[in-house]
């Protein structure tokens, strides 16, 4: 029989941590969900990216914005800012800060398997 299975981020499967910041991942069902937190100043680039040997970051997100501002910008020029309530599609081969003087967090529904490898 089918087992329901309850988490919380409070706890979550594994964190990957990094300066300014920290990615959290539950696996639920074979699926796993990632939630970002990002304080002030944080950069993909300079903050995952560096450290991966990526200048950009080519994993495609689906997710939400729970909190704070954040924007991505894409490799032909395109930038956008996000807020809280945005549904967001960011497709690989982009970079993405936070923006202002408050913590962002969204969750990652596409792409939280893959993020920081």
């Amino acid at each position: 029989m089918p087992q329901v299975i309850l988490k919380q981020f409070e706890t979550p499967d594994e964190v990957i941590s990094f300066e300014k910041g920290r990615f959290e991942k539950i696996t639920l069902g074979g699926v796993t969900i990632g939630r970002a937190v990002y304080e002030p100043g944080w950069k993909w680039s300079t903050h995952v990216g560096s450290k991966t040997g990526a200048a950009l970051c080519q994993v495609e997100h689906v997710g939400l914005v729970v909190s704070g501002r954040a924007t991505a910008a894409m490799h032909d020029g395109t930038v956008i800012e996000m807020k809280p309530g945005d549904l967001f599609y960011i497709p690989p081969g982009h970079d993405s800060w936070v923006v202002g003087d408050e913590e962002y967090v969204s969750l990652h529904f596409l792409g939280a398997e893959k993020y920081a490898h």
